[in-house]
């Protein structure tokens, strides 16, 4: 009886093991020759040695394989999920060291990943969709890059696990553990070496395992795997999930290949077989080892100095063809150095931004020092435009209020430029400090008009005293920067224009800042000396009273207060009322009658800069031209200027001056 009940039981519970064994799935990749089953998009392809290369070495790539069939991974009516292993084979090939991002083995509800983005993404999601639950993707992740900050991660050499997103469940830096001590021997990622990958999950546990290690160190899995963690998988995975690779590059690139796989539900994957690696492309440091060790022998050695000395020639004759601004330019410095200064052009390191671009601050290695970086935004032919501008104008000149510019250098779509750091920032954010910058100390009269002496020697030198005419065309208080004694310099020289002295300015497109632009260049389009001093005027204009050129909240026209208000004999009301009366009455009603002549609407009526430093400095008497240069105000009556004049001590009279003083 007994026997017969043992056979029933079996040919009860055959079925159900058929049913298991048919759900499980088990595949292996020895090489790629033949992509049957897999589904490749994006920069995917089978190389003709049999490798799957994920991305190339070019910028802003994305690419995808994935097993063609869904993997059954959650069973017993969406209760449980089923334990899966798989073992792969990966290779991240690099030029130069400086590559990037990673790739992933990733799990997904869909072949098409929600989202995707290149760069730090990994081409698993995108910045819209981190965190959501309606994602269901679970990767782990071999990152070679640490995304300044923005995912939890360890370094920028790292395994990590995601779930939903990438900031990581948990990341490590990538290595492994020795069997025979427990000593843990790091692994570099883009080493252009194999190394094996194997990622376990057991579904009763709910315990996650990834280990890692070189092929040329073993085959074998470590016992101790980098990352063990309890994670549970079941919110994640729907009932049907694909199986595959990601991968990325961004502004840095690596060619990333997978060479073989394994997968298996249901217990422990298989090992694959390692085909060769792709050949690397040689890198600029391998080729010279190369040489230098060819130089030291046979026939070969002189072959190959023949072909370095050729390649030297090839490389001076290319060094010849430099554009013409680049002949006079500054210093140009690494990128490396660069990025490193900048800790990777990290948001802790951000001065300030705008339409520009981006300011970091960083520390160089070869200086003394710190020193602001400029990173400019290269949109197309304009960022270009700008940044030859800079370093072609502000690169040779040399004056105690200009910005001094230490360094160049052009990447690619990266142009940036070096300057001398001003620890103060720019006159603009202590003028108007914003809701969201910590409060910074008004500035004092005495402050104010050194600052614009400052500024007014550094214009009179790039209109008369270099040894051509520029034009900066920006003036405005945002540009000028203030040192650790609060002295001025006047910097961003993007949108600058050079030409000899005593030739005529040339049209050009009409360019500045709204409230810093003289009305002649809507018509004209041609930016003179004059065009400058308009734009320093608005400044005087601004520093004296604390209010923009234009008031961005009622359009209040900040000259037309200024000349209304001296029309009805309060001139000094226009002043800064946070000052609380703390000025010189001379000096200020001298910086506001100079704004208006600046400001005036006929070029030819505004003063030089020559004059107006002659008049802040209190070496010229105002009473000769005032008449002349406010005759063209409108409906304004300037006649009482005429008592307007300096004494020795600096200090302005002005007995009959419209509104008298405090």
């Amino acid at each position: 009886m007994a026997p017969l009940l043992g056979f029933l039981a079996v040919l009860f519970l055959l079925p159900h093991c058929l049913v298991r064994s048919l759900a499980d799935v088990d595949f292996l990749y020895n090489g790629f020759q033949h992509a049957a089953n897999l589904s490749l998009d994006g920069s995917a392809s089978i190389l003709r040695g049999g490798a799957l290369q994920l991305t190339n070495d070019s910028n802003n790539l994305m690419g995808h394989a994935l097993y063609d069939s869904p993997v059954q991974a959650v069973r017993n009516d969406g209760a449980v999920v089923v334990s899966f292993s798989t073992a792969f084979v990966f290779d991240i090939v690099t030029i130069d060291r400086n590559g990037g991002h990673g790739l992933a083995f990733v799990m997904a509800a869909s072949k098409v990943l929600p989202g995707a983005s290149a760069e730090q993404y990994l081409g698993l999601l995108g910045k819209s969709n981190q965190g959501n639950s309606s994602n269901h993707v679970f990767a782990v992740e071999f990152d070679t890059v640490q995304a300044n900050g923005l995912f939890n991660e360890t370094n920028g050499n790292h395994v990590g696990v995601d779930l939903n997103s990438l900031f990581s469940n948990v990341s490590k830096p990538a290595g492994y553990f020795t069997d025979d001590d427990g000593k843990n021997v790091s692994v570099t990622l883009e080493s252009a070496q194999p190394i094996q990958a194997w990622v376990d999950y057991d579904g009763v546990t709910k315990v996650l395992n990834v280990t890692i290690a070189p092929v040329s160190v073993t085959t074998t899995r470590p016992r101790r795997p980098l990352i063990s963690r309890a994670i549970d998988l079941l919110p994640i995975f729907k009932q049907d999930m694909y199986v595959g690779f990601s991968s990325s590059t961004g502004k840095l690139a690596s060619s990333h290949y997978i060479l073989a796989w394994s997968f298996r539900t249901g217990g422990g994957g298989g090992v694959p077989q390692v085909p060769n690696p792709p050949t690397p492309p040689l890198s600029r440091s391998a080729v010279i080892k190369i040489v230098a060790l060819a130089y030291a022998g046979t026939l070969a050695v002189i072959v190959a100095a023949i072909g370095l000395a050729l390649w030297l020639r090839r490389r001076a004759v290319l060094a010849e063809t430099l554009e013409e601004w680049e002949l006079d330019h500054p210093h140009r410095l690494p990128y490396r150095e660069l990025y490193i200064a900048t800790k990777g052009f990290k948001a802790s390191e951000l001065l300030g931004a705008g339409g520009f671009g981006q300011v970091y601050r960083g520390v160089l290695r070869r200086s003394v020092g710190v020193v602001a970086i400029k990173r400019i935004s290269n949109n197309g032919t304009q960022g270009m435009r700008e940044f030859v501008a800079e370093v072609a104008s502000l690169g040779r000149l040399r004056h105690r209020n200009l910005v001094e510019l230490r360094g160049w250098c052009k990447r690619g779509q990266d142009l940036l430029l070096v300057y001398e750091y001003m620890p103060n920032g720019s006159l603009d954010a202590h003028l108007f400090c914003r809701a969201d910058e910590p409060a910074r100390p008004l500035l004092t009269w005495k402050q104010r008009v050194k600052i614009l002496r400052g500024v007014a020697a550094g214009l009179l030198y790039l209109h008369e005293e270099w040894e051509q005419v520029v034009i900066h065309r920006d003036v405005k208080a945002s540009n000028v920067l203030l040192g650790a004694d609060m002295s001025a310099r006047l910097g961003d020289f993007g949108l600058a224009r050079l030409y000899e002295h005593g030739a005529d300015p040339a049209t050009t497109r009409v360019v500045g800042t709204l409230g810093y632009m003289g009305p002649e260049l809507t018509v004209t389009a041609r930016a003179t000396t004059a065009t400058d001093v308009f734009a320093f005027g608005a400044l005087l204009l601004e520093v004296a009273c604390g209010r923009r050129p234009i008031d961005p909240a009622t359009g209040e026209n900040l000259t037309r207060r200024v000349r209304d208000l001296g029309a009805k004999g309060d001139l000094l009301r226009a002043v800064d009322e946070r000052l609380g009366g703390r000025y010189d009455t001379e000096e200020a009603k001298l910086v506001l009658w100079l704004g208006l002549m600046c400001g005036q609407s006929r070029p030819e009526a505004r003063p030089s800069m020559r004059q107006v430093c002659q008049y802040l400095d209190g070496e010229a008497d105002v009473q000769e031209d005032a008449v002349l240069i406010f005759s063209d105000v409108d409906s304004f009556d300037f006649g009482s200027l005429a008592s307007l004049t300096w004494s020795s001590r600096n200090t302005m009279s002005a007995s009959s001056l419209l509104g008298g003083g405090r």
